[in-house]
């Protein structure tokens, strides 16, 4: 079912795709961090993996990997991409973060990213149930998030704004890094770290592991 953030994000694919990378160091590191995780032998789960570029930079890391995204948009460049780099061990699919994640086994999953995604979900918490019952004992969960809570700028006020002219989606929640780091742990999540990876003041960055 098509959803007015599935819209907002189908509207904005193209330009989205054009656009390099913001803070590409702080990318590479992160994406260092991810590889040092993955065996060949691994599957990984890319949550809102927008065009591809994440899950395509770690496929060669990878025995199989998925990419998640709501947009439909997002998806078919990211499948284009794909095709276009000869990658033929990821597969692209289109829903939302808790509807696309329904379709894996429990257990079955050795590791599962989620970057720039868990504040552009409206059931945070559930997401993370799921990324947990979905990953192997053992199983590590990145996460990369903007925690807009952190800062004294009123992001609600400009958001709202922002809709008002088409620029924002619907669904942009508002929380800090430390209430993040306490639903992560929460869910069941152990051996909870905040790995420096210049990312800005603003971005949460963190590692954690399913108990063996």
């Amino acid at each position: 079912m098509m959803t007015a953030d599935a819209t907002f994000w189908d509207g904005i694919a193209e330009k989205y795709a054009s656009r390099p990378l913001p803070n590409p160091d702080s990318t590479r590191k992160k994406l260092d961090i991810v590889r040092g995780l993955l065996r060949p032998a691994d599957v990984l789960i890319d949550v809102g993996c927008g065009t591809g570029t994440i899950a395509l930079e770690l496929a060669p890391s990878a025995n199989t990997i998925h990419g998640l995204d709501i947009s439909g948009e997002m998806v078919r460049i990211a499948r284009e991409k794909a095709q276009a780099q000869s990658v033929d061990n990821v597969e692209f699919h289109v829903g939302g973060a808790l509807e696309g994640l329904q379709q894996f086994e429990e257990g079955s999953v050795d590791v599962i990213s989620a970057f720039n995604i868990l504040h552009l979900v409206p059931d945070r918490d559930e997401v993370l149930r799921r990324i947990y019952a979905l990953l192997k004992p053992g199983g590590s969960f990145i996460s990369s998030t903007a925690c807009l809570g952190s800062s004294w700028v009123p992001y609600r006020t400009m958001i709202t704004v922002m809709r008002w002219f088409g620029k924002a989606p619907d669904v942009v929640e508002i929380f800090g890094a430390d209430e993040l780091a306490a639903a992560i742990r929460e869910t069941g999540f152990v051996n909870l770290e905040q790995p420096d990876v210049d990312a800005g003041k603003l971005v949460a960055f963190f590692v954690a592991h399913k108990p063996e």
